[in-house]
């Protein structure tokens, strides 16, 4: 059991392609934010050394707009650690245009299409509340 939880929640009306793309940028938000989060590198049988991970589990959301807009506004309030990812940053071609992008965002309703949050285990529940487990 661990003292802290990961959620990744993600907009349910995304094509497939999107919805892995957020995901994958979102977690690499939360590991890079929690380096106390990492594992181990991994060691095959051979002696090769593979990256590590995140050393506890994410959970993985399909979420409506509401629902994202509820966790985004809940670790606001609780300060958890939060990734986000916004429609705009689809059209984009690299990091930096992705940061002007979010910028450009109206501060209290961003379109949010992913959002990845870490905390205690409570405070992550109460954000996802709302939301359901990805199928």
């Amino acid at each position: 059991m661990f003292d802290t939880k990961i959620a990744i929640l993600v907009l349910d009306d995304l094509a497939t392609w999107q919805k892995l793309n957020v995901t994958a940028f979102l977690a690499t938000g939360i590991a890079a934010a929690a380096p106390e989060a990492m594992g181990e590198p991994y060691v095959d049988a051979r002696g090769r050394q593979f990256a590590s991970l995140l050393g506890q589990p994410m959970l993985i959301f399909a979420a409506g707009l509401n629902d994202l807009r509820r966790a985004h506004r809940i670790a606001a309030e609780k300060g958890l650690l939060t990734a986000v990812y916004v429609r705009a940053m689809f059209s984009t071609g690299h990091d930096a245009a992705n940061r002007e992008a979010f910028k450009a965002e109206p501060l209290e309703a961003p379109d949010l299409v992913g959002i990845a949050i870490r905390g205690s285990r409570k405070d992550v529940d109460k954000a996802t509340k709302t939301a359901r487990l990805h199928p």
